[in-house]
């Protein structure tokens, strides 16, 4: 590089020199406005977590760029395969913050931007990275639902800007929140989406979180941010702003998890099942859609497990409650509802199916790396109990009277 210099005698020339090392030149340009935009939860099921991304404001030319860690292309080759198998791959996208914008403003999510106190070589250095990063050959990467998602994308790249000054502040703490009781909460408003994050879901998702392994939610990394302080110790949000108001229903807050009411519901329907006991083609009608849905669900468990890259549904425990052998009572449940008792088969493997569901409940309380699902114990295993205990006895046979001699 070269050098200019310049001439130092006199009290002109020391105005002079301090003048231009106050200027910006071509190598002191204004460093660019750093901000996280973060958006509130929507109403269709995969808005349901809220979403970020980076916002790089120019200084010299007032444009201001959003880099979007949110998006895929349903397009490429076998797009539905790999999100069954838990090998989607998402990429960054950079575009203007006007055109980010315009669909949550459309949706009615609200948008907030934290503005970044990050030092000019910092913010030049991370604008810089994204701008590389977005690039067509870097821009790929893959995802996963807790650990490389837009939120846990944008943290990251955070973190390397502040070289690793933002996971030091953050692993160490924890607020007890888990993937599982985050990913229910946010599920809330959508049964569906709750109850299969929740049967789904296997121990890996108990696991106390620290703020940093819970900011895969986009809110809880605006929380985190909040607290956080540079490394000269400056707090890191230097301000805040709205961008869009929230016209929808809000986040949803926390709530505790209670067994009891699964466990009175649970009885109940076993007190229901054993008082009906004689009436067999009626237990049948029950048992026939609960038997599909234990084994269908048991073995989209298995599934799960076995031939997928979803670590978060390994090792389910749910499996002993869902058990894929009550696709084996299914024919059972058809003679009942012919009024024509089932065989020994049928038997064994009902009391197979209820003393499983018991092992189970023992072996949760006997594990390490419990995983929480006693509300589902507590529904489930007494409506297996009761249908052994209602189904499962030998049918009494007639004997016939003997003539006297």
């Amino acid at each position: 590089m070269a050098r200019t210099r310049v001439a130092t005698r006199g009290p002109r020339a020391w105005l002079l020199l301090l003048l231009l090392a106050w200027l910006p030149g071509p190598a002191q340009a204004a460093a660019p406005r750093i901000g996280v935009m973060t958006m509130q939860p929507g109403e269709a099921f995969f808005e349901r977590f809220g979403h970020d991304a980076i916002l790089v404001a120019d200084a010299g030319t007032g444009t201001a760029t959003s880099y979007n860690f949110g998006y895929f292309d349903p397009s490429e080759p076998d797009f539905l395969g790999r999100f069954v198998r838990g090998e989607m791959m998402y990429y960054l996208v950079a575009l203007p913050m006007a055109e980010d914008l315009g669909q949550y403003r459309d949706a009615g999510r609200g948008v907030r931007v934290q503005w970044l106190d990050l030092e000019p070589a910092r913010a030049r250095a991370l604008a810089d990275a994204l701008a590389e990063r977005a690039r067509p050959e870097n821009a790929r990467y893959r995802y996963d639902y807790f650990t490389a998602n837009c939120a846990t994308q944008v943290r990251d790249a955070l973190d390397d800007a502040l070289d690793g000054g933002l996971k030091a502040q953050l692993s160490g703490r924890s607020r007890g929140n888990t993937f599982r009781s985050e990913s229910v909460r946010l599920a809330r408003p959508a049964a569906w989406m709750w109850l299969g994050f929740d049967l789904g879901l296997g121990p890996y998702a108990d696991r106390r979180l620290s703020r940093w392994d819970e900011a895969f939610v986009p809110m809880r990394l605006a929380d985190s941010l909040r607290e956080a302080h540079t490394p000269d110790g400056r707090p890191l949000v230097l301000a805040e702003e709205e961008l869009l108001p929230h016209r929808i229903a809000p986040e949803p807050s926390e709530r505790p998890r209670r067994a009891w009411p699964w466990l009175l519901a649970g009885l109940a329907a076993a007190a229901a099942l054993l008082a009906a006991r004689r009436r067999t083609r009626l237990l049948g009608g029950i048992a026939l859609p609960f038997w599909l849905l234990c084994g269908t669900g048991g073995t989209l468990l298995v599934f799960l497990w076995g031939f997928t890259a979803h670590q978060a549904a390994w090792a389910n425990r749910n499996l002993w409650l869902l058990d894929p052998l009550c696709l084996l009572l299914l024919p059972g449940a058809v003679a009942l509802l012919r009024g024509r008792m089932p065989g020994g088969f049928f038997r064994l493997a009902l009391w197979a199916v209820a003393a499983l569901a018991a092992l189970g409940w023992i072996l949760q309380w006997l594990s390490q790396a419990p995983q929480y699902n006693l509300p589902w114990i507590a529904l489930l295993l007494p409506v297996h109990a009761a249908l052994a205990l209602a189904l499962g006895r030998r049918p009494r046979t007639r004997r016939d009277p003997v003539a006297a001699p």
